[in-house]
């Protein structure tokens, strides 16, 4: 497990290290210089500027060839409090690299620790290619937390693209039990499989499904084919990208404005949308066909409905719709659900 780290420069921090190996030296030099009687030069018995740094450097570095030595109690006192600590200080910029090196190891592992003890009801996006990255907007652009989204990818320029989009990696083989732990997908609420591989994708299902009975998995599959296939591994929902792909290339090529209408619903952010809300009170044994949104299906017991289904002609408490409309509200398309209105299911359960 990876998470994404803090942005932070590496000159800045070789700057700042350097900064303050260099103020340690500096203040040792001007006590000893300040307290330079309290010392005594073999070779010549007085200490000048360039005796302080010269018994700096050689102090601070422990070196300590005694040419130079602390002879009053001031000075030695000087240099039990006060050098001594800095010599230290000292040694452990010196080393600063190494003990960075723990540091952050430590870091990394208290921070893991506290991301699976504060996860649970998590999305894992297995293959972060460019219907994974797609996948993911989409979440995030509808109000996911990044820090819900765990992608399992075994690719290095994955791992390097979903720790610039600030989401946790977890790199390996999803078909792998101990991988997928890592990832928590046991716990996980929704699991989101598009790998480049039909066979790697049944695999990562039968896996997930076999370590998480709960989890909704969706899955991208190349060849219509395998479909069933896929459904049969613990699919819930499977989406054929070569079939989707194809058939608005079709369209567009029938109809270039059927085709720009298809990619602007695709499109997530700008002109229209497709979107699940919750029925409202005041909508509650109207017609589909009459509600401000345009409703292509109903959601009763688990069940979708098209709109003209005889079985959804009145709509009833608990249904949830599924319309497109404006993907922003705008003055003269107010969008329903948006403005504290009571949702019918949560005024029944109440």
């Amino acid at each position: 497990m990876e998470l994404p780290d803090p942005e932070r420069s590496p000159w800045r921090q070789l700057g700042m290290r350097l900064l303050a190996a260099f103020a340690v030296l500096a203040g040792t030099v001007l006590l000893v210089y300040l307290d330079r009687d309290g010392y005594r030069d073999s070779y010549d018995g007085r200490v000048g500027l360039v005796d302080a740094i010269y018994y700096t450097t050689v102090t601070l570095s422990t070196t300590g060839y005694g040419d130079i030595a602390p002879v009053t109690t001031q000075a030695r006192l000087l240099n039990a409090f006060v050098v001594t600590p800095a010599r230290v200080a000292f040694l452990v910029l010196l080393i600063g690299t190494t003990l960075e090196v723990l540091a952050s190891q430590g870091r990394e592992m208290f921070r893991v620790a506290r991301w699976r003890k504060n996860m649970g009801d998590h999305v894992v996006v297995i293959g972060y290619g460019t219907k994974g990255r797609s996948a993911v907007h989409t979440l995030l652009s509808n109000g996911l937390d990044k820090a819900s989204v765990v992608v399992v990818d075994p690719s290095p320029e994955a791992l390097a693209d979903a720790h610039e989009d600030g989401l946790a990696v977890v790199t390996g083989d999803a078909t792998r039990r101990q991988v997928l732990r890592q990832a928590d997908v046991h716990e996980a609420r929704q699991v989101i499989i598009t790998t480049d591989l039909d066979a790697s994708n049944v695999l990562a299902t039968l896996t997930v499904r076999q370590l998480n009975p709960d989890a909704f998995i969706v899955v991208a599959v190349r060849e219509q084919e395998n479909v069933p296939l896929m459904r049969q591994s613990g699919a819930d929902s499977v989406i054929t990208s070569s079939e989707a792909v194809g058939r608005l290339l079709g369209l567009s090529s029938l109809s270039p404005l059927l085709g720009s209408v298809m990619e602007d619903i695709l499109t997530y952010g700008e002109g229209l949308e497709v979107a699940e809300r919750d029925l409202l009170v005041n909508e509650v044994g109207q017609q589909p066909q009459r509600l401000p949104d345009q409703v292509i299906a109903v959601v009763r017991d688990e069940k979708v409905y098209r709109y003209f289904d005889p079985v959804v002609t009145q709509l009833a408490r608990g249904d949830r719709l599924i319309v497109i409309r404006p993907a922003r509200e705008l003055p003269w398309a107010p969008r329903p659900g948006t403005h504290g209105e009571d949702a019918a299911e949560s005024v029944e359960r109440t």
